[in-house]
């Protein structure tokens, strides 16, 4: 067997034109130019890599780009009055700020100060609420992007057997909660859970996503099951340059797997097109528009 490969690059490209043609049909109908601001503290170069693709991005759907660029000797409290100033403008829907931050900022006190409403992130702790009691909210942009690929892939997901590896905030906790709204039967494992092997050998549907380069063998695949590979790993390739690597031994599980994501080119292209599917989303929501069907959770 060699498994299908999921191309998160093309899937995200269709999903960014959508968002462009809604987004014009927003602006001609309703006079509304969604507003995306991203915040950067710091000279981060991996940091400096994505905050300019995300910009890039957001221009080039028609919608505005807002960036803010600190010094790495930003305080908490300049930092807290630079959200509190991009929750008051009225032309931003969407605020970001991009991680990780310097020591000495707690992140967490700064998402707690994003007004949920423009949080595109989904990390608020309203927004984590709304998805875990099944209301409407704005969803971490990566677990959204994983399950437009699952339904893509496999329609349903009603009464499929799902894993989830991993728990973190960002990923694992709101991806088990998006497939249980699909209702998938899902599991959640761990570093401390017992026989990993095991219980991946289980799913038909597996999510990787802790941050280990290769952690997932072959022979811990299911035969014929759906593989989404979250890990973006940065390891010394076999000419000791650096390359990207997953979570999943690729090479082997293509071998097993039903159907795979690769790396790159699997699920990171999804994050940011995901990342403006919710500031369309927030954008219509706050003028008490529907948000277009298809985009959301």
């Amino acid at each position: 067997m060699s498994a299908a490969i999921i191309d998160g690059k093309a899937f995200a490209a269709g999903l960014r034109a959508r968002i462009a043609a809604e987004a014009a049909a927003l602006k001609a109908t309703h006079g509304v130019t969604p507003g995306l601001a991203v915040v950067l503290v710091g000279a981060d170069p991996a940091s400096e890599v994505y905050v300019r693709n995300k910009a890039r991005a957001t221009v080039e759907v028609g919608m505005r780009s807002v960036e803010r660029r600190l010094p790495a000797e930003t305080s908490e409290a300049e930092l807290l009055a630079v959200v509190a100033a991009l929750n008051a403008d009225p032309e931003v829907d969407g605020i970001l700020v991009q991680l990780p931050l310097p020591s000495g900022i707690d992140s967490s006190r700064v998402i707690d100060a994003i007004d949920p409403a423009k949080d595109v992130d989904g990390f608020h702790v309203d927004n984590a609420g709304a998805l875990a009691v099944g209301r409407p909210g704005l969803v971490p942009c990566t677990p959204l992007g994983c399950l437009m690929l699952l339904r893509d892939r496999l329609g349903s997901l009603a009464g499929r057997e799902a894993l989830v590896l991993g728990r973190s905030n960002i990923v694992g906790k709101p991806m088990a909660q998006l497939m249980l709204r699909e209702d998938a039967t899902v599991t959640v494992a761990h570093s401390r859970s017992r026989d990993l092997p095991g219980l991946v050998r289980r799913a038909e549907i597996l999510v990787a996503a802790v941050g280990r380069p290769g952690m997932v063998r072959g022979d811990w695949i299911r035969p014929g099951a759906t593989v989404i590979d979250v890990g973006i790993n940065r390891v010394d390739g076999p000419d000791g340059r650096p390359r990207l690597a997953g979570d999943v031994a690729f090479a082997e599980a293509v071998e097993v797997a039903g159907a795979i994501t690769p790396v790159p080119g699997g699920v990171g292209p999804m994050t940011i097109a995901c990342l403006l599917a919710n500031t369309l989303a927030a954008a219509c929501r706050r003028r008490g528009l529907p948000a277009p069907e298809g985009l959301t959770a």
